[in-house]
């Protein structure tokens, strides 16, 4: 039986600016861990801004690319999202960061009426119009809620990113660590990784109980 093959979507690298290095990292190695493999992409794109992750401020002026900064955590093995065809691949996992709602969509900056990158998008869509299952960290719930509405999600306990989700016609569970929201319809897991007060520990738990319930899903019908 061949592997299970998870597209993984990055968004930069970096929290406060791109992809969570260690939800993205944990995401990998859950995966390989499940028998499967796993390809990551990323939009071509310019960041929204850079932010220096020494003083959490700002660099203005400064510029990077969205595909070219993931490749730090890919090891250069990337591929432009442009690329992605949900037909290649078992499931979609987005690990969170404030790059997941700034580059991928603009949550943190514009709410419910966020704007979704069209690449992001047609992955997302894709994938959910194949059956196929959808997983989310930290903040990325957000975004798939966006795309799909009408789902069942958790970021955790974030009120105003709980009522932004909801506001956009979709269900928020609140949830404590390596806790998991599964929308059996949609086929989408879900949990709050760093979208909560935690420790690497506490978000391997979560990552891999995301990572378990995608795998459950590749191999069980669609509802």
């Amino acid at each position: 039986m061949a592997k299970p093959k998870v597209a993984v979507v990055l968004s930069g690298c970096g929290v406060y600016d791109g992809a969570e290095i260690h939800e993205a990292v944990l995401t990998l190695l859950a995966i390989v861990r499940k028998g499967g493999t796993y390809q990551c992409f990323a939009p071509n794109i310019p960041q929204n801004h850079v932010i220096n992750h020494l003083t959490g401020q700002e660099e203005h002026g400064g510029s990077r690319n969205v595909l070219i900064e993931a490749a730090r955590i890919a090891r250069g093995d990337i591929k432009d999202l442009r690329e992605f065809r949900a037909a290649d691949y078992d499931a979609i996992v987005f690990p969170g960061g404030f790059g997941a709602a700034k580059n991928l969509c603009t949550f943190a900056l514009d709410g419910p009426e966020c704007y979704v990158n069209t690449d992001v998008e047609r992955a997302i869509k894709e994938v959910h119009a194949a059956g196929k299952p959808i997983g989310a960290l930290c903040i990325a719930p957000a975004l798939i809620a966006r795309v799909l509405g009408n789902i069942t999600v958790t970021i955790g306990n974030d009120r105003d990113a709980a009522d932004g989700i909801e506001s956009m016609g979709s269900t928020h569970t609140l949830t404590t660590h390596g806790q998991v929201v599964i929308d059996p319809e949609a086929r989408v897991a879900t949990t709050p990784c760093y979208m909560l007060d935690a420790t690497i520990d506490q978000i391997d738990v979560g990552v891999q109980n995301v990572v378990d319930a995608v795998f459950s899903m590749i191999t069980a019908p669609a509802v």
